[in-house]
């Protein structure tokens, strides 16, 4: 456990010591509203809700998060009770975790993938190869060679693709939907922006929505730009070090659409264009990884009595763990 929490935290040092400093900014920074924020929240509980179910085809998981001055129920699948789920995969190691489904309350089909596992090794394993490679025709067919992505992400996007397209296929025929919601957290959200390219070229009637949460980049500037047209969330955290890995010196860049939540001012901002450096955003934000902090990757607690909405924790797959993030106990039981 040791020897991985310290293969991690090298593996991200390499990459973000690896990005170059870059002054420039990529547009108008603007505040998000409250009501967009809380639009959120579902997207959140599918991420967590990937931690917990373990691959499962039941819809069973979640902790419950207690402090001292109260007590409020977050457990990912009964906050999202209606879901049906259709089918799910993954070991939660070489394979994170994935499942498909079908939620009424956004009528959409969902397709959720777990993240990094801290707890286990082989998912460190698959973070580390960061060597770029070409999207795979087999599963990208006709798309642009100069479009190069994550090598580890990919080769761990391919263990499960063929099972979620089909699925995704079995969830469209069975409710007459052609919209498909993709999240993930951490290498989960890696995995989802594969995803929404994969799906929608195997298919074309789809639309698909993409919401991520701390992901990495994943791709070159040729593959962010390709993500240019598509409907994409991605949401990043105060000082979470993830989103700056790889780093930009090594041909990495993040497609547009994330919206950060600021450490400065704990506010929420839009941020538009690849990679923003406004000190409002993520790349801003998080210049270096000496100034960055491995807690905001796992999310917080929302506080209601806060005008700003928060992060829900994505820590389902720690149990029976009691901690103390930034001086607020947290008691975590399954």
């Amino acid at each position: 456990m040791v020897f991985s929490t310290l293969f991690l935290l090298a593996q991200v040092l390499v990459s973000a010591l690896a990005a170059p400093v870059i002054n420039e900014r990529a547009g108008a920074v603007t505040a998000a509203s409250s009501s967009f924020v809380s639009s959120l929240t579902p997207y959140m509980q599918f991420a967590r809700a990937a931690y917990c179910t373990e691959g499962a085809s039941v819809w069973s998981c979640g902790v419950t998060v207690v402090q001292p001055r109260d007590s409020i129920p977050l457990a990912a699948c009964n906050a999202i009770s209606d879901f049906q789920i259709y089918a799910g995969g993954g070991d939660g190691a070489a394979t994170p975790s994935w499942f498909v489904g079908w939620s009424p309350s956004l009528s959409s089909i969902i397709v959720a993938h777990e993240g990094t596992d801290p707890t286990q090794f082989l998912s460190l394993v698959n973070d580390a190869d960061f060597v770029p490679d070409a999207m795979d025709q087999t599963y990208f067919p006709g798309i642009s060679t100069s479009i190069e992505v994550h090598g580890g992400f990919q080769d761990t996007f391919k263990r499960s693709a063929s099972s979620i397209l089909a699925a995704v296929k079995k969830v469209m025929a069975a409710k007459s939907s052609s919209k498909v919601t993709l999240v993930g957290h951490s290498l989960g959200g890696a995995l989802a922006l594969l995803d929404s390219i994969y799906l929608k070229i195997q298919i074309p009637s789809i639309t698909t929505k993409t919401v991520t949460l701390g992901g990495p980049r994943v791709g070159n500037p040729a593959f962010a730009s390709y993500l240019g047209s598509f409907d994409l969330t991605r949401i990043t955290h105060e000082l979470d070090p993830i989103p700056i890995v790889p780093g930009r010196g090594l041909g990495f860049a993040h497609p547009q659409g994330e919206v950060h939540q600021s450490s400065a001012d704990d506010l929420w901002y839009n941020c538009p264009g690849s990679d923003n450096t406004d000190i409002r955003c993520s790349t801003g934000n998080v210049p270096n990884i000496f100034v960055s902090d491995i807690i905001d990757h796992l999310g917080e607690k929302p506080s209601f009595s806060e005008s700003s909405p928060r992060l829900m924790p994505l820590l389902c797959h720690v149990k029976g763990l009691i901690t103390t993030i930034s001086g607020l106990e947290l008691f975590i039981a399954d």
